[in-house]
């Protein structure tokens, strides 16, 4: 299908249309500058790091000659109206989970993560060596982006709870806040779902408008502050095993780059994707005992919620069966997960493994 002939037809395009016109990029001397809007309130750890890295890095690669301007959420435009915004020309690219446009399309769920989904090194197979970008570009033409991988937070948290979850039936009423499929699999479950941006959940916790909420990991979670509120705190989590960010530049835009600086935006994408997944991975294990020192209670689901969560992701991935993307998506991300897992339990889990009884 035409992209812009979808874009007239959809919801999504009217909107845009009705907001703005295609903004050229700013030029200056033979140098040009791209307006990159995020989902990121200013700061928050190790998501807007991301995407400021990515910004930078493009910057000095191109020696100057691709500028990225940056703006946090609410700057240019609030954190969930970026994909509006770089569709329809109001800004150039956005950096964000891509899991929060499923009302666009479902498929973008699996450029962030899905409920029971890949963990960073599955995802990272699935998407470089795989199928996976060649469907992100699949989705792009639809909406008019070029979207590259560009950030990864590791295994995300079950998140923080006013109480403890003694099974399935705690949620029953809780006011949680989770964004995409997992939230949707929550919801199912009886939970009153929550979509707020990320510089909000603090002050929504801390008033009780809502119960509890998942954010990253025990890093990111302690910058946030929620220890301040509450300390039970569920380390392990079915929304988000490795949930993965994206750079993404409207499509009219990028093909009116030259090759050398579409080179740049996808090496420094990569390079941000890496980076931001150690940056994580690195200052989780001394946050986590920090927050235990200061009094948090660190827990696991009961099997029978994680049973119950197992039910209802199954409901929420099927219920979108019968899209011909979404089918497809699916079933290359779940076959190549199966391979991944299958060797890795068996080389690296086998060793870990060991590695925890012979050396303690």
């Amino acid at each position: 299908m035409d992209r812009r002939s979808f874009l007239k037809k959809s919801a999504l395009g009217g909107t845009a249309a009705a907001a703005t016109t295609l903004a050229a990029p700013a030029y200056a001397q033979g140098n040009r500058t791209l307006t990159l809007v995020t989902t990121w309130g200013r700061g928050l750890a190790g998501v807007h790091d991301a995407a400021q890295r990515a910004a930078d890095t493009i910057t000095a690669m191109s020696g100057g000659s691709l500028t990225i301007d940056l703006k946090a959420a609410g700057e240019l435009v609030g954190a969930f109206e970026v994909f509006d915004a770089v569709t329809s020309g109001q800004a150039d690219m956005y950096h964000g989970a891509d899991y929060y446009f499923v009302g666009q399309h479902p498929g973008y769920a699996f450029f962030t993560s899905v409920p029971f989904g890949m963990t960073p090194q599955e995802i990272c197979n699935w998407y470089y060596q795989g199928e996976g970008r060649g469907f992100h570009d699949e989705l792009g033409s639809i909406f008019g982006l070029k979207s590259f991988l560009a950030g990864n937070t590791g295994p995300q948290a079950g998140g923080w709870f006013a109480k403890e979850i003694a099974g399935p039936e705690d949620f029953q009423g809780l006011k949680f806040r989770m964004p995409g499929l997992g939230g949707e699999a929550l919801g199912r479950m009886g939970a009153s779902v929550q979509n707020l941006p990320g510089a909000e959940v603090y002050q929504a916790l801390a008033s009780g408008a809502i119960d509890g909420t998942e954010w990253i990991g025990p890093w990111a979670d302690e910058k946030a502050g929620f220890q301040e509120i509450t300390k039970f705190y569920y380390t392990a989590g079915m929304h988000e095993p490795g949930a993965a960010l994206s750079l993404a530049t409207n499509l009219d835009v990028w093909d009116s780059l030259s090759p050398e600086h579409q080179k740049i935006i996808e090496v420094a994408s990569g390079e941000a994707h890496q980076w931001n997944l150690a940056q994580f991975m690195d200052n989780n294990g001394a946050a986590l005992q920090r927050l235990q020192a200061g009094g948090v209670k660190v827990l696991e689901f009961p099997d029978t919620v994680w049973d119950a969560m197992g039910v209802a992701a199954r409901e929420t991935m099927d219920q979108y069966s019968g899209d011909d993307i979404y089918d497809r998506l699916r079933a290359s991300y779940n076959a190549s997960m199966a391979a991944s897992s299958g060797w890795i339990t068996q080389s690296e889990g086998a060793y870990r493994a060991q590695r925890d009884r012979v050396m303690g």
